[in-house]
């Protein structure tokens, strides 16, 4: 079997293979990398030589740290060695890619689904709902752009309703308070004011990556999209995408049982600061760590930096996305859709969800 696994910024790790009775047998490890004194290239895949077929990545790093610190200090390598280029964690991946267990981009077909406007609650549900149907294997990774009417404040899956959220003045403006499944923070949508998407991936795409990893990971395309619209962006904090004029977007996850996960962003294009001041609870605690007091200095929508319309913006990022990887149209099913519409009723929009942290 073979894999390989592209180092972010890096180099090329290819990996050969056999497992015999379950264990890593004749591994060969190669690539376009650097790495010093030339004897310690076959050290890398003698580390490997008999660990279970199913070891996770950070025990094969392990083994392969293990081998070369065995072997500089054993003295049967000619000196110290340096890897340039790539690390043990990338020979795991590459392993682990050979292996079926991890998986790239290539590896997959996204299907495009543009359902139209619906409730926010609608959407919220529609990420549990699709996310499930990945994890249980009736469906393939999907690529879903939000559209709605109604004004919304969907908080995250774990933050107080009280600390976050200015219900007198939600109830004032008429919006609407949706919980979603995945943490992170609150996201306040007005229709045409921000850029909101959901990717559903399937685990193996991120495996062996930290949560810290994994956003970057799944964010990098936004930054390509991004460019192509004139805007220099950049990954910053935990989940945060910015810009040098100021924040962009959040983005946030979930995890499901069965293997999915669902990765969604919310960016800002033309936010009105001051009603989401007002609505929105934002403390000084939480700027404190981003070198500013006012949270309206913080919002620097794509419009102005574009100049473009929404919709062009969005079909900015659908071509780079296609451009990338594999991406096909394609629809909800009626189920898929039905159950959401249930969801939307019986959870998304009862108190005892959205209030469960009040």
């Amino acid at each position: 079997m073979h894999g390989e696994y592209k180092v972010a910024g890096g180099k090329l790790v290819a990996v050969d293979v056999d497992v015999v009775d379950g264990l890593l047998h004749g591994v060969v490890v190669s690539g376009d990398f650097f790495l010093e004194p030339d004897d310690a290239l076959p050290v890398l895949g003698a580390a490997l030589e008999g660990l279970p077929a199913d070891a996770p990545p950070a025990r094969l790093a392990q083994a392969v740290t293990d081998g070369l610190t065995t072997a500089e200090r054993a003295g049967t390598i000619a000196g110290p060695v340096a890897m340039v280029g790539f690390d043990a964690r990338a020979v795991a991946l590459a392993v682990r890619r050979a292996l079926g267990h991890s998986t790239a981009w290539s590896d997959h077909t996204f299907e495009l689904i543009d359902p139209g406007p619906l409730p926010p609650a609608v959407h919220a549900a529609l990420d549990q709902v699709l996310t499930e149907e990945l994890a249980a294997g009736r469906r393939g990774p999907t690529l879903r752009f939000w559209e709605w009417v109604e004004p919304a404040v969907i908080i995250g899956s774990f933050q107080s309703v009280r600390n976050e959220v200015d219900l007198e003045a939600a109830q004032r403006y008429g919006i609407t308070l949706v919980r979603r499944i995945s943490g992170g923070g609150a996201m306040f949508m007005e229709a045409g004011n921000c850029i909101t998407f959901s990717l559903v991936v399937p685990v193996s795409l991120v495996d062996g990556m930290t949560f810290e990893e994994s956003y970057t990971f799944l964010n990098q395309w936004v930054l390509g999209a991004l460019a192509d619209v004139g805007v220099q962006a950049f990954v910053t904090g935990l989940n945060d995408i910015a810009s040098p004029a100021g924040k962009l977007a959040g983005s946030a996850q979930k995890r499901m049982v069965g293997g999915a996960v669902l990765h969604h962003v919310t960016m800002s294009y033309d936010i009105d600061a001051d009603k989401m001041l007002q609505v929105l609870r934002i403390g000084r605690e939480k700027l404190s760590d981003k070198g500013t007091t006012s949270a309206n200095k913080r919002v620097d929508p794509v419009r102005s930096q574009t100049q473009l319309p929404r919709e062009a913006v969005i079909d900015a990022f659908v071509a780079h996305f296609r451009s990338r990887y594999r991406l096909v149209d394609g629809a909800l099913r009626d189920d898929e859709l039905a159950r959401a519409h249930d969801l939307a009723a019986t959870k998304f929009s009862d108190p005892s969800w959205t209030l469960r942290v009040p």
